[in-house]
């Protein structure tokens, strides 16, 4: 055991789970170098914040709650405010300028200096401040030994980093970098160690999961990857998310078929449907590519549930290409669709576009989107009424009520299957039937 070096650190983790991976490596570094964690800020000498650089309302949020450590590193309640993570890659020491009083910056690319820059000296001369902002380097880093911040019964695991399909909206690989993956052997062990930490589900997450192995010249790609994962030991269900239309190929469809823990699930974030809007996105694919490859999805994985999310609002969207959208997803009918509106970003291509549409319109789009959506995903979930189906119990009991997930939801993001009146231990797996909806979420018994 490390000795203690007298050092209480709160931690604040901000963003997506790629994200939340990264937190939870650096809280493992974190404990082995002694110090003490606390999710109180008050009662911490050190806060580090783990920023999202994505959008700007992440980046609102981000600075916002710098600026309170900040403050109570004012009134004497703090010492030391450690600011890592996207936001501190985008912008660089003018965070600085933005919120006086950090006393530290991390890159991505520097993510295992969070330790350094904790325990560096407080009592340097006043003004100084650790960067910790280096380049971007081609491996990615390993994330074993990390202390989870999730459920123990299900994990993230990431399988690469980067993104090389520069989408005109996406700020990833201006932050992130160019995709870079991890080694299958590396990915196993981390699914092993998973596992024996208690994890029943793992998710497989990255910016774009489907190009995995490209840069690493392994072949057999996210298909042989998932079969290889297949075979772990202990291992319940995996999932697959952040699959990308134009590189998911009928190998993987395979795979997910044929791989008896891989659930029939897939995550594919398709943005729009109408040609001109995915081409000024630059997606790489058609409204007629899609629809095939949707329709090969459904053939080759019976029964599967298909998440997706669109952006509506981007530069020159019409009310005409808005409304195509409206009618394909109604008529394609998803599982699980979240929409977002335009976020402009002054650093993208989409950001220097003619045609920004107003923020009110793109609020009543996303407002019109999700209504229809709504009515799909209610449709859906009543069909489910008096079907049986096994479930993962995914937390404590609640007001007489034990949340589960089946196969085709995913945590945090998707729906839930609430079970009255059960006092199951989290990630045990039970038949039920579904009795009833309640909105998205569905109401079932176990089977006895």
């Amino acid at each position: 055991m490390p000795k203690s070096v007298d050092k209480r650190v709160g931690f604040v983790s901000l963003g997506c789970v790629k994200n939340l991976v990264d937190s939870e490596k650096m809280l493992g570094q974190l404990a082995e170098a002694g110090c003490t964690l606390t999710n109180d800020a008050t009662d911490a000498d050190v806060v580090v914040v783990n920023t999202c650089g994505f959008l700007a309302a992440a980046r609102d949020e981000a600075t916002d709650i710098i600026r309170e450590m900040v403050a109570l590193k004012g009134q004497g309640r703090l010492r030391r405010v450690v600011v890592v993570g996207c936001l501190v890659q985008r912008d660089g020491e003018s965070l600085l300028d933005e919120v006086p009083g950090i006393d530290a910056l991390v890159g991505v690319h520097n993510r295992d200096d969070v330790t350094r820059a904790v325990l560096s000296d407080p009592t340097k001369p006043q003004g100084g401040v650790d960067l910790f902002l280096g380049d971007y380097h081609w491996f990615v880093a390993q994330d074993v030994g990390r202390l989870r911040l999730t459920p123990q019964h299900y994990a993230y695991l990431r399988i690469s980093e980067g993104c090389d399909q520069k989408c005109t909206f996406c700020t990833i690989p201006a932050i992130r970098g160019p995709m870079h993956c991890k080694p299958p052997g590396v990915i196993l062990d981390e699914a092993r160690e998973l596992i024996s930490d208690g994890a029943v589900e793992i998710i497989l997450i990255g910016q774009d999961t489907t190009s995995y192995g490209v840069d690493i010249d392994y072949t057999p790609g996210l298909a042989g990857l998932l079969r290889e994962l297949n075979q772990v030991e202990g291992l319940g269900w995996l999932r697959l998310m952040y699959t990308y239309p134009s590189s998911l190929t009928e190998a993987m469809i395979d795979a997910v078929a044929q791989c008896d823990r891989v659930v029939n699930y897939l995550d594919l974030p398709l943005q729009h449907i109408n040609d001109r809007v995915l081409k000024a996105m630059h997606r790489r694919v058609t409204r007629a590519q899609t629809e095939a490859l949707l329709r090969r999805i459904r053939d080759m994985i019976p029964g599967v549930h298909l998440r997706t999310t669109m952006i509506v609002g981007f530069p020159g969207e019409t009310e005409t290409e808005f409304r195509e959208l409206l009618d394909f997803v109604s008529g394609f009918q998803f599982d699980a669709l979240g929409v977002f509106p335009y976020s402009l970003e002054p650093d993208t291509p989409a950001g220097r576009m003619h045609g920004q549409v107003p923020e009110a319109v793109k609020e009543e789009r996303v407002q019109r989107l999700m209504l229809t959506q709504q009515e799909v995903a209610f449709s859906l979930a009543d069909r489910c009424v008096n079907r049986r189906f096994a479930v993962m119990v995914d937390g404590a009991q609640d007001n007489g009520v034990q949340p589960a997930r089946h196969k085709g939801q995913a945590p945090e993001v998707d729906s839930l299957t609430l079970l009255p009146g059960c006092d199951l231990p989290p990630g045990a797996m039970v038949e039920v039937c579904c009795t009833r909806r309640q909105e998205y979420d569905l109401i079932a018994q176990p089977i006895s």
